[in-house]
């Protein structure tokens, strides 16, 4: 085991937060690039990238779920999450590269209909991703101290893997969408691979001698606690995901004025795509700032839940104020900076709340099932949600939404109690990884 692994120095958080980071560029390569690659250079049209895109929220649900649990119970090339993270950012870093190359590939395989091969290429990422999103979340549990140890670890994963989500998308709009293909393979490759030969797992989980002399596991899953984390964490997306999903039809309609978005010039569309992209990088700069500075220290001083609670409630005045005065593009633009607030939180904090419900043998499954708390509003967001707004003349639904799922969210977090201090806290002292 390396030093800084054992002093849980800073440099060791940071490369801890790499295969996630890799993950994360890889995800935010597919946001940046699959409609746009798929519309411009294949000719399919919409109904036909709805299809691919729905081929991810299906993958996620089984392949998170089975990876983690899979990771939970084996031991090969001398990792319990190495394997997965491995396998998994080689197959994304590969799927990546395939995206421009879509019709080669389907003269190769002999396949004359290119949308299979779209999917094929689209779930096969979208399974690489998932296959790999788990462990790296994971094994920052399993290396980790219990508290605010763990947080720190969760928060920095934030930060750095929400720099480079940053960064890919301004790589994509300054030098191209190619460009951020390319370098986008080597980085989720690299960040992938090399990590994992200086994090030392341990193969044998902490267990604690029970008072019939028998050995077991440090601490036992309470699944109360982990279903209202769950619930709580699915409205949090249930609002997220309907804004990012139609923030374009809400300033088409309130602040350019438009009531039919089919019959706009492509200028005013690109205008429309403009306002989106300045309001996402806002929202994701607030995302990676805040976590390792603000949110970890924070935390620390009156507890994860409390913190968390406090962003969410925060977030939600923003979707309100949205609401109410986000008819402007300075207005839109200052209000989705508070509503990074509650991103950075969102992106962070709950993992190291949930780690702390769940038995550490079963971690992997536990983060698995998690994920379904961000999956399944993902789809009832397209599935049922979008038949309602795309019939409501007034497009303040999309905001009310999104502001009533973050109100209830808030509220439901209060009902989760944060996990008491221990001795493994009380070890980690603030400043102690500062070397």
């Amino acid at each position: 085991m390396l030093d800084i692994q054992k002093r849980l120095t800073n440099s060791f958080y940071a490369l801890l937060a790499l295969p996630a980071t890799g993950m994360g560029f890889a995800l935010s390569i597919q946001i940046a690039v699959l409609s746009w690659i798929l519309s411009t250079k294949f000719n399919l049209d919409i109904h036909e990238v709805g299809i691919v895109w729905a081929a991810g929220p299906l993958a996620g649900i089984f392949g998170q779920v089975i990876i983690g649990l899979i990771s939970d119970k084996v031991w090969f090339w001398g990792g319990r999450r190495r394997p997965f993270i491995l396998i998994g950012g080689t197959i994304a870093a590969t799927m990546i590269v395939a995206l421009p190359h879509i019709d080669k590939i389907a003269v190769t395989l002999g396949i004359s209909n290119i949308i299979i091969v779209a999917i094929m290429v689209a779930i096969s990422l979208d399974l690489a991703i998932n296959i790999s999103f788990n462990p790296t979340r994971s094994i920052i549990a399993d290396v980790t101290p219990e508290g605010s140890a763990r947080t720190k670890g969760y928060t920095w994963m934030q930060t750095i893997s929400g720099f480079f989500g940053v960064f890919a998308y301004v790589l994509g709009a300054v030098f191209g969408n190619y460009l951020l293909i390319y370098t986008g393979a080597v980085i989720v490759f690299i960040f992938s691979i090399i990590p994992t030969f200086f994090i030392k797992e341990s193969k044998e989980f902490e267990v604690v001698k029970a008072e019939d002399g028998k050995e077991k596991i440090a601490y036992k899953t309470d699944w109360i606690a982990l279903i209202k984390i769950y619930v709580a964490h699915a409205f949090t997306w249930l609002g997220v995901q309907t804004m990012f999903v139609f923030i374009f039809a809400y300033i088409g309609q309130k602040i350019f004025g438009f009531t039919d978005l089919n019959s706009i010039s492509q200028t005013d569309k690109d205008s429309i795509g403009q306002i989106i992209a300045i309001s996402f990088a806002i929202l994701n700069t607030v995302g990676f700032i805040l976590p390792a500075f603000v949110l970890e220290p924070l935390a620390r001083k009156i507890g994860r839940v409390k913190t968390h609670f406090l962003c969410i409630a925060t977030m939600s005045l923003s979707y309100w104020g949205i609401v109410y005065v986000g008819d402007t593009v300075t207005n839109l633009y200052v209000l989705m900076g508070i509503a990074g607030i509650g991103w950075a939180a969102t992106v962070s904090l709950p993992f190291a709340i949930m780690s702390e419900k769940a038995a550490k043998d079963k971690m992997g499954f536990f983060m698995g099932i998690f994920n379904l708390s961000v999956v399944i509003p993902q789809l009832i967001v397209s599935l049922v949600l979008s038949y309602f707004i795309s019939n409501a003349v007034n497009k303040d639904i999309i905001f009310i939404i999104s502001g009533v799922s973050l109100t209830l969210s808030a509220l439901l977090w209060l009902f989760v109690k944060d996990s008491p201090v221990n001795q493994s806290e009380k070890d980690v002292l603030p400043g102690s990884g500062s070397h």
